[in-house]
């Protein structure tokens, strides 16, 4: 397994990632070819030197997981940087194989090596085996997330 920074060409097996649950079908659409939006999202993340778009990739070459690190400054925690972990996916077939640790422990390692002081990340609350995941990482639950769609409905469309 090689954990590396995603490259467009991965774009499609990412949106695969991203539709592969409940959750990510009602939001993404994987068909091809891929809506334009998927492509200026990669290529304004590619562009900022605060995002990176990770994929773990298997050693056949397929793409099995992936997560975007956002770094973030604050001028709470004397002016810290945070790390931000968001669309976390390993494909359905490989789920609890020890996967998700391998991304977590390089998205953690690159937050300290960034100098962030913590790594923060929000999951659904539909998605209780995510969240005991997490907390067997030692996340803990200290905030409540809210979040306000400004377009189309509850998915995000």
């Amino acid at each position: 397994m090689q954990v590396r920074q995603a490259v467009r060409a991965d774009v499609p097996a990412i949106v695969e990632l991203l539709a592969d649950d409940d959750l990510g079908r009602q939001r993404e659409t994987a068909e091809q070819p891929l809506d334009d939006s998927y492509w200026a999202a990669f290529d304004a993340i590619d562009a900022d030197p605060n995002h990176q778009l990770i994929v773990l990739e298997a050693d056949d070459g397929e793409i099995v997981g992936c997560l975007q690190l956002t770094l973030l400054p604050y001028l709470t925690f004397r002016g810290g940087w945070r790390a931000q972990i968001e669309a976390v996916r390993i494909t359905s077939a490989r789920r609890g194989t020890g996967l998700g640790h391998v991304l977590f422990e390089w998205a953690i390692a690159e937050a300290r090596r960034r100098g962030c002081h913590l790594v923060q990340l929000t999951t659904n609350a539909q998605r209780p085996d995510a969240r005991t995941f997490y907390e067997s990482l030692g996340f803990d639950v200290t905030h409540q997330g809210m979040k306000l769609y400004l377009q189309g409905d509850v998915t995000g469309r």
